[in-house]
């Protein structure tokens, strides 16, 4: 989806929602909005057509009434976001790990997964396969950078004790390869920087976090698509804290509305 494209139904969002604000009570929660077809039909519009606004509606319910500090987001933070993900194609919560919600003081952030940006990656054609895994205490591992780069990998079994060290293989689709690697200290110095850190995903899926972050970093060296520089430029957002969600044009404001009945 281009960047015209995208902004286009954003504008006429924007401009339906502001002549229509008189003549019918805005919405003022996401459960509101997530049953006003103003604001479904945004959602639809997004969406690739194997994901519908219905699926993406309950889905995004589920994960406020499981984190209820989402809740007390301001809801146009949190409708954005949900935007954002429909846009990518990625479903929210933990089932399928693509993407999750996650409240930052008073606002709603989306942070991608690192099976979104897997599934991204296979989508955009650019790659044959893109692996991520973990390295702990008890395995067997090496690698070496380098003209004779080298990796080789060889999980414990049973007990493989703490996590040491994550990596993102990619194999292109015109021929060779890219690896990442980095150790736990930078996966953890990248957590620190991050204003969700110590919440959301962080917090209760930290290794699933750790590969996306060997991935995102793996990104900067492949070609990538629109699709895939949106999704990196999104998560870098999500970390810093400063993700802009805003999904309507500038001239709508929520002046004379009303609770929902």
């Amino acid at each position: 989806m281009t960047d015209q494209a995208t902004a286009e139904p954003q504008e006429d969002l924007g401009k339906q929602l502001q002549q229509h604000s008189q003549r019918k009570p805005m919405p003022t929660t996401i459960q509101g909005m997530l049953k006003d077809d103003r604001f479904t039909g945004q959602i639809a519009r997004a969406l690739p057509k194997h994901i519908t606004p219905d699926r993406i509606s309950r889905i995004a319910l589920t994960e406020v009434n499981k984190t209820p500090a989402l809740g007390k987001c301001d809801p146009m933070s949190l409708f954005g976001s949900i935007v954002q993900s429909a846009q990518l194609g990625l479903e929210l919560g933990g089932a399928l790990g693509h993407a999750y919600l996650v409240p930052y003081k008073d606002q709603a952030q989306f942070i991608i997964g690192y099976r979104g940006m897997i599934d991204l990656a296979r989508r955009s054609g650019q790659m044959v396969s893109l692996q991520a895994h973990t390295v702990h205490e008890n395995d067997d591992f090496e690698f070496e950078y380098g003209l004779d780069e080298k990796l080789r990998h060889v999980p414990a079994r049973g007990q493989r004790g703490p996590m040491i060290a994550v990596y993102a293989v990619a194999k292109l689709t015109g021929g060779g390869h890219q690896i990442e690697v980095m150790w736990k200290e930078d996966v953890d110095a990248i957590r620190q920087q991050s204003k969700a850190g110590n919440s959301g995903p962080w917090r209760d899926h930290y290794e699933e976090m750790a590969k996306k972050t060997a991935i995102r970093r793996l990104f900067k060296y492949l070609p990538v698509s629109v699709e895939m520089q949106k999704a990196v430029s999104l998560d870098e957002q999500a970390e810093a804290g400063v993700q802009d969600n805003n999904v309507f044009d500038g001239e709508f404001s929520y002046q004379g509305a009303q609770p929902d009945q």
